[in-house]
């Protein structure tokens, strides 16, 4: 799979999203962590010479997965708030008592650096037994900046020391602290400064719904972060649509998440502009709450992304192929498309896409062996076979490891 004949950096939208560049009876030349080549046909004598060569025949080769949306940092777990939820509790219930958000909050604030980074590396290593090479994670559980700087140092910690690509974002803006009274003053004036001149160069996330941060809330907030060269993502239209799509287009967002809400002409207005939508269909699926309408906003020309929004309470998910056949079956969207939300597209919206995203020369060999051969099994199917290998900046990486808990 490679880039259509648009732009090899920009999303691919509307149309475009159904073309895969899908080369046939090819092979896939690597040279330490790079893709050199890549073409229909038998590799030249001078490439096989000394070369590994891995048989391919009957399999799909795809690029790594790219999961643009995850919380894969945290601690403790949501047990009896789930078995809530199966009573009937809603997801803002939870949280208006107190739970929810607030309950791993708690968690993460008793833990620490050392546990969070094992966690999130045992977390992320599953994701790769189903083919994602990178993930974005974000603090967002700290809520103050002594623990949103222990949730990043666990972050970047991992990501030394491990195999796949993990980008941080600080999720400045989640829910809020009710034991301080000024929280949001003081998230805005000390708190993003402080982590920002910390973590230099990290995009700021904010979470807006009812009990959470307002629309005029997330715009200081944005306001701040970009005072200090932050790109800006957010969390909106989840539960309520409250106005803060325009807002969000209005100071260039990199990305506008969840989007269950949105009216249609938010969803036309983010089509038309050059923010990305993300959808998160596990997490709908979760919550039994309506999905991002998919279908009608790429055929409105929107470039759409899709992530599993990992998490411990709204979305314990750690596999694209589940996002992939939700995609499909209840967004209404082609396999290609779907595969395009979360290799090119997911790219797109981290900012990574000349690294990562497809297979072409130039770009980081993530790379995931398939053992079918047809890429639209990975739509048709409801819970299908793993990858057979998996490499990542070029390294194969070991299925034992990945599989452990």
């Amino acid at each position: 799979m490679r880039s259509g004949g648009t732009s090899a950096h920009l999303p691919r939208r509307g149309a475009e999203m159904r073309d895969l560049g899908v080369v046939a009876h090819g092979y896939v030349h690597i040279e330490g962590s790079r893709i050199v080549d890549v073409a229909a046909g038998e590799p030249s004598r001078a490439q096989r010479a000394g070369a590994e060569i891995v048989d391919a025949r009957g399999c799909v080769v795809l690029p790594g997965f790219v999961d643009c949306h995850t919380h894969a940092c945290w601690a403790g777990e949501r047990w009896d708030e789930w078995e809530q939820k199966l009573a009937g509790a809603s997801y803002l219930e939870l949280l208006s008592a107190g739970g929810g958000i607030l309950s791993t909050v708690r968690a993460v604030r008793a833990a620490t650096e050392a546990s969070l980074a094992a966690g999130l590396d045992a977390r992320t290593r599953q994701m790769a037994a189903y083919g994602t090479t990178t993930v974005e994670v974000k603090s967002g559980y700290g809520l103050d900046f002594e623990n949103e700087v222990k949730m990043l140092a666990a972050i970047h910690a991992t990501a030394a020391e491990s195999p796949l690509r993990l980008i941080p974002t600080f999720l400045a803006a989640h829910a809020i602290d009710p034991e301080c009274s000024a929280f949001v003053e003081r998230t805005i004036d000390d708190t993003i400064p402080a982590v920002l001149r910390k973590f230099h160069g990290l995009t700021v996330d904010a979470y807006c719904e009812n009990g959470s941060w307002s629309v005029r809330e997330c715009e200081r907030c944005f306001v701040r972060a970009i005072e200090y060269g932050s790109a800006i993502r957010v969390h909106t239209d989840q539960f309520t649509s409250l106005g803060m799509i325009p807002v969000a287009l209005g100071l260039a967002a990199r990305s506008v998440d969840h989007l269950e809400a949105a009216t249609d002409h938010d969803l036309d207005l983010v089509a038309k502009s050059s923010t990305i939508a993300v959808g998160l269909p596990a997490t709908a699926f979760c919550l039994s709450t309506p999905m991002l309408r998919a279908r009608r906003f790429i055929d409105a020309g929107g470039a759409l992304a899709l992530a599993t929004n990992a998490n411990p309470g709204s979305a314990p998910v750690r596999s694209m192929p589940i996002v992939i056949s939700l995609a499909v079956r209840e967004m209404g969207l082609t396999p290609a498309e779907a595969l395009t939300t979360v290799t090119m597209n997911a790219a797109c919206v981290l900012g990574i896409a000349p690294e990562c995203g497809s297979i072409e020369s130039g770009k980081s060999a993530d790379l995931v062996l398939w053992p079918f051969d047809d890429e639209r099994a990975l739509g048709y199917e409801l819970s299908g076979a793993l990858p057979t290998r998996v490499w990542a900046r070029g390294v194969e990486l070991p299925f034992d490891t990945l599989r452990a808990r």
